[in-house]
């Protein structure tokens, strides 16, 4: 929750992942440009569409990755270059240890999501490579609840809100004690 993050997690929040894409995509463009050749790959999750509570930085994060490379995309029209996004669900890493908390704030869909392994996820990302995606989602269920909140945003949005860390309401707040 916006209260509960200090400004300057919220920046580190943004700068990874996507002022890294920014400076990495920066140093490589030029070579790229002049071979007129290749593909940049950003990640995201699927907070790049759908949002639930106790975690606004991120999700903020993940969506500046989906625009930079929408826009990263107009910029390269005629240039050779592919774009290509790829988005995630749950993965085994070490984010989870590393985020304290931030396992426990995921929402009840996403144990409708099979957790992916980081082969599983690499795989994915060379796949897309290979057949010149401009999107990878995986795993295929992701896509399955990103078509269910394009159908039904409003099913959608409660169903992100189960679980989580949705907020109490003040009048609530005081009852707890």
């Amino acid at each position: 929750m916006v209260e509960e993050t200090q400004p300057d997690e919220a920046m580190q929040m943004m700068a990874s992942p996507y002022f890294a894409a920014f400076f990495v995509t920066r140093a490589f463009l030029p070579g790229m440009l002049k071979r007129n050749s290749g593909c940049i790959v950003n990640m995201t999750s699927a907070a790049c569409r759908m949002a639930w509570p106790g975690a606004t930085a991120y999700i903020a994060a993940r969506w500046a990755m989906s625009g930079f490379t929408e826009g990263l995309r107009a910029d390269l029209t005629g240039t050779g270059l592919r774009t290509m996004l790829v988005t995630f669900a749950k993965v085994t890493s070490s984010y989870w240890e590393n985020n304290p908390g931030s396992e426990e704030r995921l929402p009840q869909a996403q144990s409708m999501v099979r957790v992916l392994t980081p082969e599983e996820a690499a795989q994915a990302i060379i796949n897309g490579i290979k057949r010149d995606k401009r999107e990878v989602v995986a795993p295929f269920m992701l896509r399955f609840v990103f078509a269910l909140n394009y159908l039904f945003p409003g099913t959608t949005r409660r169903m992100m809100c189960a679980g989580g860390n949705p907020r109490k309401a003040v009048s609530e707040v005081g009852r707890e004690a």
